[in-house]
């Protein structure tokens, strides 16, 4: 059975945002006219400037969080803008925090097969030092390498992975989807069912299917959230 998360006090407690790729206007114009209590981005940011710079005038309106998708780290000013400033903090990558009354965990980035690809061979690698470990054993150009480091800074690794799946949550936020998302992962099911999550919200398809008749099964709720796209934790769409 599927417990809902739904709230009396509406749709302006939790606000999950769907990939903004660079385009932050319309998150800040909503946000001022509404208030949510929080506001949770779900990867691909791409940060022209740092976070705290682009979303100052929403910083004393509602708590700022994130995590990081796979074109967080195209390039290392975007990597850097996000991770870099003063809501550095507010990465929920890797962890649960309370936010607005709820346990929410969060698990940014993408499976990516250098690393740990679900139903490819074993890699081996455990954590990003594990990863620049290996590349070492390897002679390549200085650029290939720098490039390699860069992106693998978005990877899923089964270190994060497995410490988030001993804690509990009541919702947790991917960047990658659930197995009910035609490119989905039951990984990310797995993930959530040994953490007691009554709901996944995902980013990173730009799409927003209705998964409805799979919750059952899940024993969750999971919602995707469309690309530059705003849902309120009690499923409406504001944006």
């Amino acid at each position: 059975m599927v417990i809902s998360l739904r709230t009396s006090r509406g749709n302006e407690v939790i606000w999950f945002l769907g990939d903004v790729h660079g385009r932050f206007d319309h998150v800040m114009k909503l946000v001022k006219l509404h208030r949510p209590e929080a506001v949770i981005f779900l990867g691909d940011l791409e940060c022209s400037l740092p976070l705290d710079m682009i979303l100052r005038p929403i910083l004393d309106i509602t708590e700022i969080w994130f995590i990081h998708g796979n074109h967080d780290s195209d390039r290392p000013a975007f990597w850097h803008n996000l991770n870099g400033n003063s809501l550095a903090d507010r990465s929920l990558h890797g962890r649960v925090v309370e936010i607005a009354g709820h346990r929410i965990a969060g698990l940014g980035g993408t499976f990516e097969s250098r690393v740990w690809l679900p139903g490819s061979p074993d890699t081996g690698i455990q954590n990003y030092a594990d990863y620049l470990d290996r590349l070492t054993l390897r002679p390549q150009h200085e650029d290939i390498v720098a490039t390699k480091k860069q992106h693998a800074l978005s990877a899923i690794y089964p270190d994060d992975y497995f410490s988030l799946a001993m804690e509990k949550a009541d919702i947790l936020v991917t960047h990658e989807a659930p197995s009910c998302h035609p490119h989905g992962f039951s990984e990310i099911d797995e993930l959530a069912q040994a953490m007691g999550a009554k709901m996944v919200v995902h980013g990173h398809h730009h799409d927003c299917l209705d998964y409805r008749s799979e919750w059952p099964t899940l024993g969750f709720e999971a919602h995707g959230v469309a690309f530059r796209s705003i849902m309120a934790i009690d499923g409406s769409v504001i944006s």
